[in-house]
């Protein structure tokens, strides 16, 4: 079975130091990785070259057997990629719904339609309510983004995600600054993705995204010291001495 991505030897630098220090990773389709590590580590650095935001120094990767090293980020999502980011980037003084359709409007033909008006676009509308209704966000859909609270948001840019109907999503700590209640309401709603979608999260509380994972990569310094599954992952001596500092 063809893997859903597929990273080799990939390296990024800046100014010199390594961000991105040769790392390979394999990640089969279905499967709900998570990858881990302190501040620092290249997490999101991983994440923004493997979606084309920044271009690795060497190395390859490929999405469901495609090579996709040298395409910018608009052509990857074709291939069936979507992702959310660390920090919130949604237009905040327009609405759930407008923020979703803005979303799908950017990967459909018809946004080179620059005389027909935005609400002449039914089916996005349609499946941008369909979106926010799997969120459990549909009865806000007209309220503006400034006027709901942070976890709202964090669902608001699940929902544009989801919209995309991706096959591979990458979440960048989708429980970062959430309340205890609010995690829970994500993490069941992260339960939800159907597995035809693969999941690749990072999430830097490890005791909270354990049991959502079924194979964990730990990176230090740009580099994978330990892969596996969570039991595999959590006895080994190098991650308590990276990770849990014991």
């Amino acid at each position: 079975m063809t893997a859903a991505l597929e990273v080799t030897g990939l390296s990024k630098a800046f100014g010199g130091l390594p961000a991105a220090n040769g790392i390979s990773l394999n990640v089969e389709a279905g499967e709900r990785r998570l990858i881990i590590g302190p501040n620092g580590a290249g997490k999101t650095t991983l994440f923004n070259l493997i979606t084309g935001d920044l271009r690795p120094d060497a190395g390859s990767i490929r999405l469901f057997g495609e090579e996709v090293s040298r395409l910018p980020t608009h052509r990857r999502t074709q291939h069936g990629m979507a992702r959310t980011y660390q920090i919130i980037t949604l237009f905040a003084r327009d609405t759930l719904l407008h923020n979703i359709v803005l979303s799908l409007l950017g990967r459909s033909r018809t946004r080179w339609d620059a005389f027909r008006p935005l609400e002449r676009h039914r089916e996005l509308f349609d499946r941008a309510r369909a979106a926010l209704e799997r969120v459990g966000l549909e009865p806000l859909a007209q309220r503006p983004i400034s006027e709901v609270s942070y976890g709202d948001k964090r669902r608001v840019e699940i929902a544009m995600a989801l919209a995309q109907e991706p096959r591979l999503l990458l979440l960048d700590e989708p429980l970062a600054g959430l309340s205890r209640e609010e995690r829970v309401t994500v993490k069941k709603l992260l339960d939800t993705i159907p597995r035809e979608t693969t999941v690749v999260m990072i999430e830097h509380d490890m005791d909270t995204a354990l049991d959502m994972a079924e194979r964990i990569t730990l990176l230090h310094y740009g580099t994978v010291i330990v892969e596996g599954t969570r039991s595999e992952v959590v006895a080994d001596p190098k991650t308590r001495e990276v990770y849990l500092g014991h």
